[in-house]
């Protein structure tokens, strides 16, 4: 997939399943408990589903009990943009794959220690690379 931010909305489409297009492009979100990651406990790499790009570390998943794949901390400083989300009458803020600007999913501060924070992200807007399977 392509990594560039200026990519038409119907090549969006035409890249991404529609479930992943609503996500991704649209700011949605999957219902809890029901994507493929938030159960999900092999050694490896989350990257965005759009792009590819490296997001998370597993070594910094844990269980929030929410239903979606929590991560404490981004793989590095400059993999998760951060925006503030006034939307559905709530202040949250938004989680951006820095790379391509899609939605991935929401930051608060209530997750586990180093860090304090609970990135929680759709399954959708993730893919997985086995640890033996990198680079």
């Amino acid at each position: 997939m392509s990594n560039d931010k200026t990519k038409s909305d119907a090549e969006w489409r035409a890249e991404l399943s529609p479930e992943q297009y609503r996500i991704l492009r649209e700011r949605g979100t999957e219902r809890a408990f029901t994507g493929q990651y938030w159960d999900h406990h092999e050694a490896g790499e989350y990257r965005c589903a759009a792009c590819g790009e490296p997001l998370f570390a597993s070594a910094t998943k844990f269980d929030s009990g929410t239903g979606w794949p929590s991560f404490h901390q981004a793989i590095n400083p400059d993999a998760v943009a951060e925006k503030r989300d006034v939307s559905h009458g709530m202040e949250r803020v938004e989680a951006l794959c820095h790379h391509c600007g899609s939605h991935l999913g929401h930051v608060f501060p209530d997750g586990p220690a180093p860090t304090g924070l609970r990135y929680c992200i759709n399954s959708a807007s993730l893919s997985f690379q086995k640890e033996e399977d990198r680079d």
